[in-house]
């Protein structure tokens, strides 16, 4: 189908801004600060609070307001491994802690070309192993490159007290070469380039990590993978979501038509995001039921 109108506005209205590929590392990321607004007005939450996990990855613990929370919500950003931070994802992480009524820590995970391979999937992987100490049941969530971290850190707590895996337009293969890096190379937000930039930098020369897309994903918690008709990385989304079917994992994959890559993030902005965010809640709804 074609763009949606209010994904075709957004685009129109960013035509003419250098390509976020040209721009260095720190305008990048101070980019991605700023795309925040389009998130738009956070609710008002019981309780926010800065945190280290185990005593050296900052993170930001949010508390929906309720006392009736069961399910902990460990959510690691997008920004192609080498920018987003807690605050270019804040508002996000507000609206979705008061939206699914669950805890939600949002981990600030080491970023290249400062830290490369593996020091991002450490810090996701000792993040969910504290969060599996805390007495509840637990969520990974990721968007973009931070749903590679989710994805992999859901593979490496199988067998323990996971509850599910939110999966949104993951980026997972760092060989960029699907159909939809072709399709949607330029023209739609974060394109090739960008994706190639950010597996670039956090990849360092001559490092094979296997690629989730041929690992053994058999016992994996229940996913659900959200992917966009316009994004570069849909087609390895939607490859990984039969992956994960094919292994025997259950699994919920829905493609969201009219949408570009980072949508997600812009609910403020965007009905489309508004919807996945409400798909989002409901399942994490689902899988904190006792």
């Amino acid at each position: 189908m074609p763009l949606d109108p209010e994904v075709a506005a957004l685009l129109e209205r960013q035509r003419g801004q250098p390509p976020r590929s040209s721009l260095d590392v720190a305008a990048t990321r101070e980019m991605m600060r700023r795309g925040a607004a389009l998130a738009g007005a956070p609710p008002a939450l019981r309780r926010v609070e800065d945190l280290l996990i185990p005593g050296r990855i900052r993170a930001r613990h949010y508390w929906p307001d309720t006392d009736a929370a069961r399910l902990l919500v460990v959510y690691f950003h997008g920004g192609r491994f080498f920018s987003g931070d807690l605050e270019s994802h804040d508002p996000l992480c507000r609206i979705l802690a008061a939206t699914s009524n669950c805890r939600l820590v949002a981990v600030d995970y080491r970023l290249a070309p400062e830290h490369v391979f593996p020091a991002a999937v450490e810090d996701a992987v000792a993040s969910v192993a504290w969060a599996c100490t805390q007495g509840v049941p637990v969520a990974v969530v990721g968007d973009s490159a931070g749903a590679c971290l989710a994805a992999s850190a859901a593979l490496a707590h199988r067998g323990g007290n996971l509850a599910c895996q939110v999966l949104i337009y993951p980026m997972l293969d760092a060989t960029c070469s699907s159909p939809s890096y072709t399709t949607f190379a330029e023209g739609f937000g974060p394109g090739a380039a960008d994706m190639k930039r950010g597996w670039a930098l956090y990849l360092p020369a001559g490092t094979d990590p296997e690629p989730l897309l041929s690992r053994d994903t058999a016992g994996a918690p229940p996913a659900f993978v959200l992917t966009a008709e316009y994004d570069t990385l849909r087609d390895e989304g939607e490859a990984y979501a039969r992956k994960l079917i094919e292994d025997g994992n259950l699994v919920q994959v829905k493609r969201y038509l009219g949408a570009i890559h980072g949508f997600f993030t812009m609910p403020g902005t965007l009905r489309l995001a508004r919807e996945a965010l409400a798909d989002v809640a409901a399942f994490l709804t689902r899988a904190g039921r006792p």
